[in-house]
């Protein structure tokens, strides 16, 4: 008994069956249908031109001086203690925002430097360095 025959022959079915075929490319063929005009409808806007080149804005550099005596310089000009936090603020809002190099000079006392540091904080300045030489 063979199964899947009716006529029990063995002859070998030499025919392509089309109807898978068939159906694929209906499909595709709607999709095709469906999606084109979608496309096409498109909305018109006169966009903005713009240009790819960086802007080189350079913030302003800050630079606040501490002698050996230690006093403040901002600039090479001289600032009272009182006078400092008050500047300081007055550049952290500038746009951009400059940079502060805190120069030190070695035998000044260390609190001096932390004293500039913490008023450059409080001011809201964020970019804070220090300037040394090398030997």
């Amino acid at each position: 008994m063979a199964f899947g025959t009716q006529d029990d022959s063995d002859d070998v079915m030499n025919e392509i069956n089309m109807t898978p075929m068939v159906d694929i490319m209906l499909v595709l063929l709607i999709i095709f249908i469906i999606t084109i005009p979608v496309m096409k409808h498109t909305v018109n806007v006169d966009l903005p031109r713009a240009t790819n080149e960086a802007q080189n804005i350079k913030p302003e550099t800050l630079r606040l001086t501490v002698d050996a005596q230690g006093a403040y310089f901002l600039n090479e000009a001289s600032v009272t203690d009182a006078d400092l936090p008050m500047l300081l603020k007055m550049a952290s809002v500038q746009n951009p925002q400059p940079e502060l190099h805190i120069r030190g000079d070695k035998s000044v006392r260390y609190e001096r430097v932390a004293q500039a540091m913490a008023a450059a904080q409080q001011a809201g300045l964020h970019k804070i360095g220090f300037i040394t030489e090398p030997r």
